[in-house]
């Protein structure tokens, strides 16, 4: 037994090994199903004290209590990390087409655009909707027709039509590319595994992101523009006199008396709010009354308790907000000079209901992300809450300090991509260029907000132009036919080589299932991706694994017939039976690795499990089966070769 030692111990080694790559796997199986059970009976709490509860409101509660869950215990995120990745068509995700707004593209790069500019872009705009031409080609096709010279927009004023429209095409090949590679680099920090990105056309993007439930995470994530702003709150006296005018539109009321009242005066109640428009006391009022009187304070109403003119709406009612906002007798009263923001994460729940906050912010931001050099998600070590810290470069800083400075007790409101992040009273002068964003829902948000920040903008803003998801009832349903097939298809192969081998058949039998064994280790230490293709490489695996042994065990067979001992037998056989089986998996490894480096998605996984299960085959073949018959043979026995 001294002489295989080493082979037993390598053995051995490897199945330990795998053992513990496959255990975390294992260890999420039974934690998904421990949250699982607890979202469950959350869920039906839920709706036996709230039956009216709207789905979708319910189902993001259920989403951050997942995330709580889950953040909660270290060992739960760390298995789930290490455990075996699924593919998009096994475990669901999203399947979404983006389109590069090139036609943003073209505005930002115009100098002094008019009303003919303007106009071309509509025109444009309505052509490209509806068909797949490159937008520069029409876009100057309408110039040339109009009598319009590119350069009076783009590039000097000696530069000829086909010049810039060669420039504007080049500029739009970029962005697109500029914009796959800025997308890709956010996917590949965000953690997806094997995600699929090729551009489509002229301007279309097409991702598929394995495993992604949470979709408004993916739309971020794909389509921030990563445009950071830094803008003042407007004091409570100014925004409550904005409001006061608002209200009076909304409720069919003239203006004249808003100039009767203190504009100035910041509203602590709904008393103060109407103290010159009713002689009706707010709190005696019915709904309807009051929200015949004050409209918009009837869905967004300010806290009485705070000292900030900070409007609180439920979700269910920020469309309405927004729709008032942009009517169009409210755009011709509100300053040109200010702009309403919403949160973007909601404050609290109350009767079932996500709580945002509405700021008013001065329009023109004060400073812009294109100062950030640096970007960290991490815990304040005060609160422990979520934060994401960022630096400056020198001219930022400098800009930081005297912003800062000057704007000592207001509040500055942090805006990402059009929504509110944090809005902290600055209480003092902040000098080297550091500053950070708070009210940040868990560290996994965090860590989104960093990714975005330090991949950089988008050259041009994308649309989600079809957006599928792919749900975990349809990757059940492909795990449970895919593992189905393989074990009714490997175990008539398994019971065939028993019955017609036997011993040698059950040898064989072993080693596929060690080979399979192997396959999902390997799958799980290198963090790769098993998909339905990859499912059916390992049932070709298995085939192939099956068809060595039938050459080893058909030429041992043969050298028997010949009156060879036992162990000759074995020694002629395998020696015999080895260049056939090399031969035939190393070129079909080969072709694999051709399929895996030329191929996309599904062919890929196919071949990587095509090629881990050869390299496995190889070793089970050559080594364990090899090494069972010579310590059956070395201890006395006669194996059946059947």
């Amino acid at each position: 037994m001294k002489k295989f030692r080493f082979k037993i111990v390598l053995i051995a080694a490897l199945i330990a090994l795998g053992l513990y790559f496959l255990y975390p796997t294992y260890g999420d199986y039974l934690n998904t199903k421990s949250v699982e059970k607890t979202l469950n009976e959350k869920r039906e709490l839920l709706k036996a004290q709230n039956p009216n509860i709207d789905k979708e409101i319910l189902d993001k509660y259920l989403n951050q209590l997942e995330d709580s869950l889950i953040n909660a215990d270290p060992s739960i995120k760390k298995e789930r990390e290490k455990r075996i990745k699924l593919g998009l068509d096994l475990q669901g995700g999203m399947y979404v087409v983006l389109e590069v707004n090139t036609l943003k593209l073209i505005e930002k790069l115009a100098k002094n655009p008019d009303e003919n500019f303007a106009e071309m872009i509509k025109e444009t705009d309505t052509i490209v909707r509806v068909s797949e031409e490159p937008v520069v080609d029409v876009f100057t096709e309408i110039a040339a027709r109009k009598g319009i010279r590119l350069s009076r927009y783009f590039g000097e004023i000696r530069d000829d039509d086909d010049m810039i429209t060669d420039m504007l095409k080049s500029q739009a090949g970029d962005a697109v590319n500029r914009a796959v590679e800025i997308i890709r680099n956010r996917i590949d920090q965000y953690g997806v595994s094997e995600p699929s990105i090729h551009v489509s056309g002229s301007r279309r993007i097409i991702v598929e992101l394995p495993g992604i439930a949470k979709e408004e995470e993916a739309r971020q994530l794909l389509q921030g523009t990563a445009l950071l702003e830094f803008n003042i709150v407007k004091d409570p006296e100014f925004t409550f006199g904005v409001l006061e005018k608002v209200n009076k539109v909304l409720a069919g009321k003239p203006l004249e008396d808003t100039t009767k009242t203190d504009t100035t005066k910041p509203a602590s109640d709904e008393s103060d709010i109407a103290e010159d428009t009713t002689q009706k006391d707010p709190n005696q009022m019915t709904p309807e009354e009051f929200a015949k009187e004050y409209p918009l304070y009837a869905i967004a109403m300010p806290n009485p308790q705070s000292q900030t003119a900070d409007l609180f709406v439920r979700e269910t009612d920020r469309h309405k907000v927004d729709r008032m906002l942009k009517r169009e007798d409210v755009v011709n009263i509100l300053p040109k000079d200010i702009k309403f923001v919403w949160s973007a994460k909601s404050e609290f729940f109350a009767e079932g209901q996500p709580i945002y906050r509405l700021h008013c912010v001065k329009a023109t931001p004060e400073l812009t992300g294109g100062v950030i050099t640096e970007a960290r998600a991490t815990l304040d070590p005060q609160t422990s809450a979520p934060i994401v810290t960022m630096e400056m470069n020198a001219d930022g800083a400098r800009d930081w300090a005297r912003i800062t400075g000057t704007n000592i007790d207001k509040r500055i409101s942090i805006i990402l991509d059009g929504l509110s992040f944090s809005a902290p009273v600055v209480r003092g002068k902040i000098t080297g260029g550091f500053s950070q964003i708070e009210g940040i829902g868990n560290l996994d948000e965090a860590k989104l907000l960093e990714i975005v920040l330090k991949a950089g903008a988008l050259p041009a803003p994308v649309d989600i132009i079809e957006e599928r998801i792919v749900g975990p009832s349809l990757g059940q349903d492909s795990i449970r036919q895919g593992v189905t097939s393989a074990l009714i298809g490997g175990i008539l192969v398994l019971i065939f080589m028993f019955i017609y081998y036997r011993f040698a058949g059950g040898v064989a039998d072993f080693a596929v299932i060690i080979n399979v064994f192997f396959i999902l280790a390997v799958l799980a230490g290198f963090g790769a991706t098993l998909t339905l293709p990859g499912i059916a490489g390992i049932i070709l695996t298995i085939g192939m694994a099956v068809d060595a042994n039938i050459l080893v065990n058909e030429r041992v067979r043969e050298e028997l017939a010949t009156g060879k001992t036992i162990k000759a037998a074995i020694d002629s056989g395998y020696a015999k039976a080895f260049s056939a089986i090399f031969d035939g998996n190393i070129t079909t490894f080969f072709t694999g690795i051709i399929l895996y480096q030329f191929g996309s998605g599904p062919i890929q996984g196919f071949a990587l499990t095509l090629m881990i299960g050869i390299a496995a085959t190889l070793f089970t073949q050559l080594v364990i089966t090899r090494l069972i018959f010579d310590i059956t043979v070395e201890r006395g026995g006669k194996p059946n070769f059947g």
